[in-house]
């Protein structure tokens, strides 16, 4: 039972088993609302007897004993219903976070940050609202259900008919609108994040919109899609009301039978008057619980695309490998590497080069060639399809990405910053560096002499994504966490690009300290950024095509030699 529970709302082993303890509390605390009932029936038989003041001593003790089963039943359903399921709720969201550090940079390529924001938000909490609300009190209602239906048929075989018949029914009708309830759901779903999406992208984009004057024509577009949300809300709450509903009123039909059945029985001769209330009493009792059941059940319908799209995460291969990483030196060495995307789209066919322990390797080429994938690869941010790649002689397949990354400063183009001071987003370099650690390593960057201008220094908050500075400042900050680091490889994704010529001066005497005795792979767009390389590879068409000394490139007059000619020709 709990690995059914497990596999179908996505819970742990110790929420699968807190589930199914709060299933039985859940039917413990029904079966208990059905003391009264049996209690009223005694209390009727001694009353139309004329024993009723002799037996009170037994009803105030079965009033006392209903009161007090009732309260621990109902402690014990809160308990386990609520308390275990917020706590399953935490752990999963752990192990979400936990599950996204471990997967390759391919996943999140392929999903949009609008559907998995939706999806670590939203369906972790949906599923946290049905494991407190809803699939406890179904099953527990259903397993109190059959435990009624079946003890009344000891009592009389056609009057158990009479009040039992319209429950496999009601649940029979709920139950096959799950696909119309799925095909709402998904609709729902795909519109919600398509309007995050667009929320989102209006946020990023609000500076270049209004500069262009286009927000009224993109809010237009926006609307649209909130419209059709709502309507398709409408669409879902509807289609699940015409299932839930009809299935409630068919309920209703069990208490008439119950009744017409128990009148005919009784003018037989074949039912006694207290059987007969008996059974009406039970029918009140049995029906009430039932009707909330079925609305519980078509909320578990619907959970079903909550549960596929946290499956579509918890279900991704992680890369995994060796936590112990100890290289023979850090050259990178790619032999016959080849990757392609998810789709199918061969981005490497034959990549082979080496880039040495303290030489800085250029990567050039034209765009769409596969430099920045290259660099990706050596860090392991996807995995090569074919060939190997290794640090030290190790294939880094084999290591475990953060053990790998230990290895490894990467100073990307788009520099993303925190909401925190200056000292914080240094410090991401290394985590535990003492202050005078992270001084040391913003004057190696060239950060020392803009923040000290800034109103409270190295506590100065820069606002959300650094905000506060400029792009050469931000980039700076980058570069002061890789020198914090001081990892033996460096990565770089031609950091001065966007920036002008000042703070290209200065970002590059910065940089010309951190490679210092490193291995070195930087992806550049510009040639004059090639110049002071010790090796040139020329990617192109998804294959090596030119590598060598910029010299020795120059002189065989191929792709690179063009590129310097057309660059050189530009600033002309």
């Amino acid at each position: 039972m709990t690995g059914i529970l497990k596999n179908k709302f996505a819970l742990s082993d110790q929420g699968a088993k807190d589930m199914l303890n709060a299933i039985l509390s859940v039917a413990a605390a029904n079966l208990a609302l059905m003391l009264p009932v049996g209690l009223l029936y005694r209390f009727t038989g001694d009353y139309l007897a004329g024993s009723i003041f002799a037996n009170k001593a037994i009803y105030l003790a079965g009033i006392a004993g209903c009161i007090i089963f009732i309260t621990l039943t109902a402690l014990w359903q809160y308990n386990s219903a609520y308390f275990a399921t917020y706590i399953e709720s935490g752990n999963r969201r752990i192990a979400l976070a936990e599950k996204l550090r471990k997967l390759p940079l391919s996943f999140f390529a392929g999903r949009d940050l609008a559907d998995l924001t939706s999806s670590i938000m939203g369906d972790a909490e949906a599923l946290e609202h049905a494991g407190s609300h809803q699939i406890p009190q179904f099953y527990g209602s259903m397993l109190s259900t059959v435990i009624v239906c079946v003890s009344l048929f000891f009592f009389h075989t056609k009057m158990a008919v009479a009040a039992v018949w319209p429950v496999p029914i009601a649940l029979l009708i709920v139950l096959t609108s799950k696909n119309v309830q799925n095909l709402f759901s998904r609709k729902q779903m795909e519109t919600k994040v398509r309007l995050n999406e667009g929320v989102q992208e209006f946020i990023e984009a609000s500076r270049d919109l209004k500069s262009y004057n286009a927000q009224e024509k993109y809010l237009s577009g926006l609307f649209e899609t909130i419209d059709l949300l709502e309507k398709r809300q409408l669409s879902s709450e509807l289609g699940t009301a015409v299932f839930v509903v009809s299935a409630q009123m068919l309920l209703k039909f069990g208490i008439a039978t119950v009744a017409l059945t128990g009148s005919i029985l009784l003018i037989k001769g074949e039912l006694s008057l207290m059987q007969f209330f008996c059974f009406l009493l039970a029918a009140s009792r049995l029906y009430e619980p039932m009707s909330g059941t079925l609305i519980h059940l078509a909320a578990i319908n619907a959970l079903q695309v909550n549960v596929d799209r946290m499956g579509s995460i918890s279900g991704y291969k992680e890369q995994t490998g060796a936590e112990a990483f100890s290289p023979n030196g850090f050259d990178i060495v790619f032999d016959h590497a080849g990757f392609s995307y998810e789709d199918g789209k061969t981005v490497l066919s034959d990549v082979s080069f080496v880039a040495k322990q303290g030489e800085v390797t250029a990567l050039v080429g034209p765009s769409g060639g596969g430099k920045t994938t290259v660099s990706r690869l050596a860090a392991r941010f996807w995995d090569a399809d074919r060939g190997r790649i290794s640090v030290g002689g190790v294939d880094v397949k084999t290591v475990d990405p953060e053990a790998l990354l230990s290895a490894f400063s990467i100073v990307f183009q788009d520099v993303t910053l925190f909401n925190n001071s200056v000292m914080e987003n240094i410090r991401v370099g290394k985590k535990d560096a003492t202050d005078e650690e992270v001084l040391a390593a913003a004057k190696m960057a060239n950060c020392d002499e803009f923040v000290r201008k800034l109103p409270d220094g190295y506590r100065t908050g820069i606002g959300e994504n650094g905000s506060a500075l400029s792009g050469g400042e931000r980039q700076r900050i980058s570069i002061a966490r890789a020198f914090l680091k001081d990892a033996p490889i460096i990565l770089l994704d031609e950091a001065t690009a966007s920036l002008d010529v000042e703070n290209e001066t200065k970002v590059q005497a910065a940089l010309s300290r951190l490679i210092q005795n490193k291995t070195v792979l930087v992806i550049a767009h510009r040639m004059r950024t090639v110049a002071g390389a010790d090796k040139v590879v020329v990617l192109s068409g998804g294959t090596v095509a030119e590598q060598g000394t910029p010299e020795d490139l120059l002189k065989a007059d191929g792709i690179f030699a063009q590129m310097v000619r057309l660059q050189t020709e530009g600033q002309e």
